[in-house]
């Protein structure tokens, strides 16, 4: 009996040593691994992509491949004198003019453009339907609005007010001016899209060329800006406001089209949607490719993992963005029970970073820098010395 026990003993311990040499090493490889800090890399960025950094989902992605990316905002034509943007891996602005921008003098790893998004307006079926009374914007079968940018440009041109269109009364009875809100044209990047459609219809559906000299459209294109008064530095401002303030104070809105589709399918932003909130688009529009200046090796490998890793390509299309994979985004709205945009065949291209360069100075020098300060990276006023 003393014997068996003791075999029992013996084998229990043989047991548990083999369990061990088993569970332990593995263990201490998982721990190992664990234990090995992220790689932090730092970027500055369009403000219409906060949210998309900020999600749980794609910092997880990010920390799976070993990184821990950090990130702020700025306008993205203001990202090129960003103080941030001396000690940052990268930059992340809205358009392939911005990104020209950034690079000048700088030492660059490499440029990715992961995604686009084409530039559109938020607005109001009431005010939609207004529009479409006075012949500015049409609504095809399917459901898609579009807005004429010509007819859109004579009317602002022609001092109308909304209740000087034909049913006022019944729909937006209101005696603001017709006039689209934007971001600061000194700024951002979106107020920069902006001025290239609206550049491009003023000037005949041509886009703006190298011996453009600006004094044909330059007048008509600076009331679009400095008639607004204040305007917010970067895009998540006035889209703020227009989910927040209505109708009132907010009634056209120029955007980014992946800010509307990306607040419909967002769970907690979708709240702020109300069933009245339309998106249009302009007649034609422009592309805003958001492009990565990779500044550092690290930089250039968050810039190559936005633009090729499925699971980021699959996030980006959640938050509106348009990535290479096109399925990406249809199956994204798909899954949100919410209409595909239909394909934009009246597309212009924006003008070189030199011409809207130029525009962009001509403009800036009409404000008064006493009343209308340029506003700083985070969206605060600062008046010139």
């Amino acid at each position: 009996m003393k014997k068996r026990l003791i075999g029992i003993i013996l084998a229990g311990v043989l047991l548990v040593g083999v369990v061990a040499a088993v569970i332990v090493p593995k263990m201490s490889a998982s721990a190992g691994t664990a234990s090995e800090p992220l790689k932090v890399v730092t970027g500055v960025i369009g403000s219409e992509k906060k949210e998309f950094f900020d999600d749980p989902r794609v910092k997880a992605v990010f920390a799976a491949r070993g990184y821990d990316v950090r990130v702020k905002t700025a306008g993205s034509r203001q990202i090129a004198t960003s103080p941030a943007l001396a000690t940052s891996d990268f930059a992340f602005p809205s358009s392939a003019p911005a990104a020209d921008k950034i690079a000048i003098g700088r030492t660059v790893k490499g440029t990715y453009s992961p995604f686009f998004s084409p530039m559109a307006v938020a607005t109001f079926k009431p005010v939609a339907q207004l529009l479409k009374n006075a012949g500015i914007a049409r609504q095809d079968s399917k459901g898609t609005w579009t807005l004429d940018m010509k007819a859109y440009l004579n009317a602002v041109k022609e001092g109308k007010r909304w209740n000087q269109l034909p049913g006022a009364a019944e729909l937006y009875n209101s005696n603001r001016s017709v006039l689209m809100t934007s971001t600061d044209i000194r700024s951002s990047n979106s107020a920069a899209m902006y001025l290239a459609i609206a550049s491009y219809t003023a000037n005949g559906n041509n886009v703006l060329s190298g011996s453009f000299s600006g004094d044909t459209v330059l007048p008509e294109m600076a009331g679009l800006f400095l008639n607004q008064g204040f305007s917010e530095a970067s895009s998540g401002g006035p889209f703020g406001d227009y989910l927040s303030q209505g109708m009132g104070s907010k009634p056209m809105v120029m955007i980014y089209e992946s800010q509307f589709l990306g607040q419909q399918m967002s769970e907690t932003g979708s709240k702020a949607m109300s069933p009245d909130m339309v998106l249009m688009y302009p007649q034609a529009t422009v592309l805003s490719k958001h492009t990565v200046i990779a500044l550092t090796d690290s930089g250039s490998a968050i810039g190559q993992l936005l633009l090729s890793d499925p699971d980021l390509m699959t996030l980006e299309a959640q938050h509106g963005f348009r990535p290479a994979d096109r399925s990406k985004l249809e199956n994204a709205l798909q899954e949100h029970n919410l209409p595909l945009p239909e394909p934009l065949v009246d597309v212009a291209d924006a003008p070189t970073y030199e011409v809207l360069e130029s525009l962009i100075d001509k403009i800036s020098a009409k404000y008064d820098p006493a009343n209308t300060p340029a506003p700083t990276a985070d969206g605060d006023a600062v008046t010139k010395k």
